[in-house]
């Protein structure tokens, strides 16, 4: 029972399909009645322990501001599911971790995810970080989205049931201008008449550790300009990118007071929780954070002094949907709420979609699609997420409810145009790749 092998204390669990043969003696699978659009003939629904994965393929795409990394897992049964692990300039690491876990998961019943997880998770006996939980997500939402395919049901009716009739959205990618006042408020108002009830921004252009007065006054500007074009009634994300120090932080955050935003994100690196605490003691701003965060002892550690109120795990960081519904009831053990980050492709965000139904204390979800300048994007994808007064309607499709069309995928490879940098001037603008600069900003430390 060492930790080298691939069952040591985890045995793949047979039993259930003992059982499965106690109820159908004579048949080792059921024929769904599920019929819809997306899927209008019945689906082979296979009870738990009646099928095995045979292979994970990998499809990495490039836009001009993120690398997606896509995964179809595929079955014996002929039922396939689709992943997403995309994790930006290292994707291309995620794709090769991908390559190193799929002998851990070929052979395995797609149903067994607690299994999947804990060994990939303990029999790999390597952290990590980012790049190994980013792996096993897009395997992991894989195997959801066969499970929804093989029951005839949405993922979240498979992870706790409907808790939501639909689900507030928050508008980001919107602001690709200069870095105006003036700029950013009128694209602000255009987001607002689109629906849209809450949006975030990051003002502080290419900012770390420390802002000049300028640089502070224009972000702050900028900030009042937003607030001003779009009244009192619409939230305001401020986004940091993890930019600053604990006194830069705090500084900023009592200068945004009186905007009343919904929050302040990642005002300082993740690495050492305290300094997030100290800015979330010492301003009314709500502090929220989370993204970077790779385990849910990471967020429990985070959680423990209870000056965090909104997480924003990346489902995709943390290792998929499951590790996320339970990270999810930590936070509403310390009465926080979830706002899971997705700045990702279509699939890292509808499983966002399927997770944020099922949860409780569901706050608020990231959408950055409707704003992308990608006209080949909408054919990537079979289904796209219906939107209404800012609000995401639920997908009533089995499994995710979305997949991939492979000749689209193919057809966008992996460039260097596609890395973008935050600290490169003019990042928000998320250029196409045709108006990439190539001169990047000197980043200057103080001795």
């Amino acid at each position: 029972m060492g930790g080298g092998g691939k069952t040591g204390v985890w045995p793949r669990p047979h039993h259930r399909a003992v059982a499965i043969h106690y109820i159908l003696p004579t048949r080792h699978f059921a024929y769904g009645i599920y019929q819809s659009n997306h899927f209008p003939t019945p689906i082979l629904c296979y009870p738990c322990g009646g099928m095995k994965i045979t292979d994970v393929e990998t499809y990495v795409v490039g836009n001009p501001w993120k690398i997606w990394v896509f995964v179809r897992v595929l079955t014996d049964g002929g039922i396939y599911g689709v992943g997403e692990g995309t994790l930006g300039q290292m994707s291309g690491a995620v794709e090769g971790a991908i390559q190193d876990i799929k002998p851990w998961v070929v052979g395995v019943d797609p149903f067994d995810i607690e299994y999947i997880v804990n060994s990939v998770s303990r029999d790999i006996y390597a952290d990590g970080g980012q790049i190994k939980m980013s792996a096993l997500a897009a395997i992991e939402i894989a195997c959801w989205d066969i499970m929804g395919k093989s029951t005839g049901l949405p993922v979240y009716k498979l992870i706790g049931g409907q808790c939501h009739p639909r689900l507030r959205a928050y508008a980001n990618g919107w602001y690709r201008v200069d870095r105006k006042p003036e700029l950013f408020a009128e694209r602000a108002l255009k987001v607002k008449q689109r629906g849209y009830t809450a949006m975030k921004f990051d003002p502080f252009g290419v900012g770390w550790r420390t802002l000049t007065p300028w640089e502070e006054d224009l972000s702050i500007d900028i900030v009042r300009a937003v607030r001003s074009a779009v009244g009192p009634k619409v939230d305001l994300m401020i986004e940091a990118h993890s930019r600053f120090g604990v006194s830069q932080a705090i500084r900023l955050a009592k200068r945004l007071e009186e905007f009343r935003p919904a929050w302040l994100e990642e005002p300082v690196p993740h690495h050492n929780p305290m300094a997030t605490i100290q800015v979330a003691r010492a301003t009314s701003v709500p502090i929220a954070t989370g993204e970077s965060l790779s385990s849910k002892q990471a967020v429990a550690d985070l959680l423990q002094h209870n000056a965090i109120q909104i997480v924003q795990i990346e489902p995709v960081h943390v290792g998929g949907i499951l590790a996320s519904r339970k990270i999810a009831d930590m936070v509403d053990a310390h009465y926080g709420v979830l706002a899971p980050h997705s700045a990702a492709g279509a699939i890292a965000t509808m499983a966002c979609v399927h997770i944020d139904a099922a949860t409780p204390n569901f706050y608020v979800q990231e959408y950055f699609h409707e704003f992308s300048s990608n006209a080949w994007e909408k054919d990537l994808f079979t289904t796209h997420l219906t939107l209404k007064d800012g609000y995401i309607e639920l997908p009533t499709a089995p499994g995710l409810g979305i997949d991939l069309n492979l000749d689209v995928a193919r057809s966008q490879p992996r460039s260097k145009a596609n890395e973008m940098c935050l600290w490169e001037e003019k990042w928000e603008q998320r250029r196409d790749d045709d108006q990439k600069q190539t001169t990047k900003t000197q980043k200057t430390r103080k001795n």
